[in-house]
């Protein structure tokens, strides 16, 4: 309104003025368009040109309603895994988890039996013996509550990344035992400008999830015993197991399938296998050697499914004034990599020092 006004009275001004052959036609349309933009960026403001994509963030962390973010893509709109977070679910997990080229690697519930495999939720965190406690299963009287969540970041450069961070109390019976400090970091090693120019190749060599999880006892020491059941899980997607799909189980020591890897220590262990004809991928579950323990034993079942032993036939207790951090990664990939590859891709991974950094 301030610059209409202003401007009709410019022109008026010039008007009379130009009848005299005093001011000539720029003389008359130069102040009012200064003015008039000067005016309008200052009522609407203004974008300061398109955003260069050496910084511009190709991955991005999104929260979405429902408690649940989203880690996308952007530059194909696409969804690489989405992380559930809500108090009313039993613990938080990772679903989907999308191969590079948009199959689902993972599933909720065992394909056979998804009753008394309700607690298989694609990729989660819990342990069956907490002080007793069984956070593993299904059970009214075991949850692990998101408290708040303190982060949503990303970062662009030589490697995308995309993070959040939450805060956990695992409860029983009501009273928290042990409050936990996660980080979830997508990361995609390429960089930014690469993602924008041509987004099919950066996601060709995959994309990883970086976990880092510190536990804190609550007031009284917590103990993790022996039990094959925790800390992280992997429901892979029907037609990836063995049994039902002709998919393969490879560890480090270069091991397959359930009969050899079962319960076996492993820096990692891949599963992969067919999503539809002719498309393969898969996941590589890795464990760090900053974890106390490592090697760990993994339990893998042929029906689709793996973890690792965090505290199997050897207890782990926290006291009072005590924590612990564990690290674990997951390599999302395309088709069925041979040993070698999966190796070059742990040894990065080995190097990845987490926000805590080598806190014990």
């Amino acid at each position: 309104m301030a610059s209409s006004v202003l401007s009709k009275q410019l022109a008026r001004r010039a008007s009379s003025l130009g009848r005299q052959g005093t001011l000539t036609a720029w003389g008359v349309a130069g102040p009012v368009l200064v003015l008039g933009s000067v005016l309008t960026s200052l009522c609407w403001g203004q974008v300061n040109g398109p955003p260069s994509p050496e910084t511009f963030p190709a991955l991005q962390v999104v929260p979405e309603p429902y408690g649940q973010a989203s880690f996308m893509f952007v530059p194909l709109r696409q969804e690489l895994c989405r992380f559930h977070f809500g108090s009313g679910l039993q613990r938080p997990f990772l679903y989907p988890v999308n191969s590079p080229n948009g199959w689902p690697l993972t599933r909720m519930g065992h394909p056979h039996d998804p009753v008394t495999h309700s607690h298989h939720n694609s990729v989660w965190i819990s342990h069956a013996d907490v002080n007793g406690f069984d956070f593993w299963g299904d059970h009214p009287q075991t949850q692990i509550v998101c408290t708040r969540v303190t982060e949503y970041n990303e970062s662009a450069g030589d490697s995308l990344r995309a993070w959040l961070i939450v805060e956990l109390e695992w409860r029983a019976e009501g009273r928290p035992h042990l409050k936990e400090r996660r980080h979830i970091e997508v990361r995609i090693p390429v960089d930014s400008s690469l993602a924008w120019r041509s987004p099919r190749d950066a996601l060709a060599d995959g994309y990883f999830i970086l976990i880092e999880s510190r536990f804190v006892p609550v007031k009284q020491m917590v103990t993790f015993g022996d039990t094959a059941f925790g800390l992280i899980g992997v429901r892979m997607a029907k037609t990836i197991g063995v049994r039902d799909g002709g998919g393969r189980i490879l560890n480090s020591d270069g091991l397959v399938n359930e009969k050899e890897v079962f319960r076996k220590p492993a820096k990692w262990v891949d599963y992969s296998g067919y999503v539809a004809p002719g498309v393969a991928c898969g996941i590589t579950l890795f464990d760090h050697p900053q974890n106390e323990g490592f090697p760990h034993p993994f339990h893998v079942r042929d029906d689709g499914w793996m973890g690792i032993c965090f505290s199997f036939q050897r207890p782990v207790s926290l006291f009072p004034e005590g924590s612990c951090t564990v690290k674990y990664g997951l390599w999302c990939h395309g088709e069925v990599p041979d040993r070698q590859t999966i190796e070059r891709h742990w040894e990065s991974f080995a190097m990845w020092v987490g926000p805590e950094g080598g806190k014990p």
